[in-house]
């Protein structure tokens, strides 16, 4: 099923034809094709004609993007109107009022539709189409509910002259312009198209009428042509005219006759457009309608649109808008996922880190028990400490390195044995280290002090550094430094 292609409907009071067109394509090649009428008579509900239309999308298994709706002529009307006015915005602030002042009625109840067919410094001149909005938002409800919101809704003589010239108006050579006259079995279409020198076609002066049971058709066909040919400018004249007929051919030689111009016939649907079998059941002019509402996607030119006044069309907004809304909650989702993630990660690494620093600091402590772990104290620079205690152990033999230290034990141990009760020593720290030992205490004076220090010498130990603080009544602090002395 493809989802790029294009869906063009054609929708009278009783039928509906509908075209479907492959966008990829670079002429829009036809993908299928089919009509359906409505069982009971007279005009039908919008809502069953798209209820039928929805049914038949789904039993070829359609998907389309985008859809656009060409509107019979008996649902509309058309008006020729002039502005003051050149620019489009201009035209399109201001054309309500030139409407309802050229058919001096109240229009507060239709929607308007414009084309510029012509314009000078005086003005231009417009085709206004006008339909009944109570109608456009009925058949607009009806096909939203069956999952089809058109992106525009046109004339049908806007569709069938933008098909003409994209598929007919291509093989009309020579000079002067060529009318195309299309005649159905209700419906009769004149179209004018403009053409500059480069072949760019323009907008085409178009004009619609009914059939009906009128047996003279190409009589018809002739009145109105007249009407139509004076209607066009006088710097560009129509030097031909083709016909197509859907009742079969007809006496184009006297209509060339009545209005002094050659006359011809043209193919309307021709096999590179459509074979024969895709149109059994479809009438050639309403698939030429539907076919020209769906290459109105790939028509560069702006559509002549009735959603462009009433119920603009708001698809793509809308589409944009869920798209937008839906990534921004999945980019949410993902940032918040991302954030979790990393946040995870650190706790974790965190808590290996506490857990580590919390192990270390014991062994930290076992190691060198007059050190604390202090909390500013990396673990880097506490194993670089402790590296430099382990070189200088490293140094000292076993056996003589338990020798030494109970060695030295014993003699600070006899100092403070032979000196404690005379001086009141408290000893406050003691730290061993592998060349010597650093004592911390206090003595009641600095008498006992000394006497203190002259009992560690006499039992075999200098004193290589010495540091005394007596600021405190009736304490005397100390830090000394002492070592075996060397015989």
């Amino acid at each position: 099923m493809e989802l790029n292609n294009y869906l063009g409907i054609y929708i009278s009071k009783d039928a509906a034809t509908v075209v479907c067109v492959d966008s990829q394509s670079k002429g829009g090649e036809v993908v299928g094709c089919f009509s359906i009428r409505a069982q009971e008579e007279g005009e039908v509900a919008p809502q069953a004609l798209a209820n039928l239309v929805s049914q038949g999308c789904a039993e070829r298994e359609w998907g389309f993007s985008e859809v656009s709706v060409a509107l019979d002529c008996a649902m509309f009307m058309q008006h020729n109107v002039h502005s003051d006015f050149a620019d489009v915005r201009q035209i399109g602030a201001t054309i309500r009022f030139d409407t309802e002042e050229a058919l001096a009625t109240d229009i507060s109840d239709v929607a308007i539709a414009f084309q510029i067919v012509s314009g000078d410094r005086n003005g231009s001149d417009l085709t206004v189409f006008t339909a009944k909005k109570k109608m456009l938002s009925d058949l607009l409800l009806s096909l939203q509910s069956g999952g089809m919101d058109p992106v525009g809704i046109e004339p049908d003589v806007n569709c069938l002259s933008r098909y003409i010239g994209r598929k007919v108006a291509g093989a009309e050579g020579g000079q002067g312009r060529t009318m195309f006259g299309v005649l159905s079995a209700r419906r009769g279409y004149l179209m004018a198209p403009h053409q500059n020198g480069a072949g760019e076609q323009k907008a085409a002066r178009v004009r619609t009428f009914l059939v009906g049971s009128a047996k003279d058709r190409s009589g018809l066909l002739a009145r109105e042509a007249i009407m139509t040919t004076a209607l066009t400018e006088d710097s560009e004249p129509i030097s031909r005219v083709r016909v197509f007929d859907s009742a079969g051919p007809a006496e184009y030689e006297q209509l060339g006759e009545r209005l002094g111009i050659e006359a011809g016939t043209i193919e309307l649907v021709g096999p590179d457009v459509a074979d024969e079998q895709a149109l059994a059941d479809v009438e050639p002019v309403d698939f030429a309608i539907a076919y020209g509402a769906a290459l109105g996607h790939l028509d560069k030119a702006p559509a002549v649109s009735f959603r462009d006044d009433f119920m603009p069309y708001q698809g793509k907004k809308v589409k944009m808008e869920k798209a937008l809304r839906f990534f921004s909650i999945s980019v949410t989702v993902l940032l918040i996922a991302v954030g979790l993630y990393f946040q995870t990660r650190v706790f974790n690494v965190n808590k290996d880190q506490t857990r580590i620093r919390e192990k270390f600091a014991q062994d930290y402590a076992i190691a060198n028990s007059n050190i604390k772990l202090a909390d500013n104290l990396t673990i880097k620079q506490a194993v670089t400490r402790l590296e430099k205690i382990r070189r200088g152990l490293s140094g000292v033999p076993a056996a003589a390195g338990k020798d030494s230290v109970a060695s030295k034990l014993t003699l600070v141990l006899d100092a403070f044995n032979k000196s404690a009760a005379q001086t009141k020593l408290n000893i406050t720290k003691v730290r061993i280290g592998a060349r010597n030992i650093s004592i911390s205490g206090w003595t009641s004076s600095r008498a006992n002090t000394n006497r203190f220090f002259a009992t560690v010498k006499q039992t075999g130990l200098d004193i290589v550094k010495t540091s005394v603080d007596g600021t405190e009544p009736g304490r005397d602090k100390f830090n000394i430094t002492v070592e075996p002395r060397k015989k």
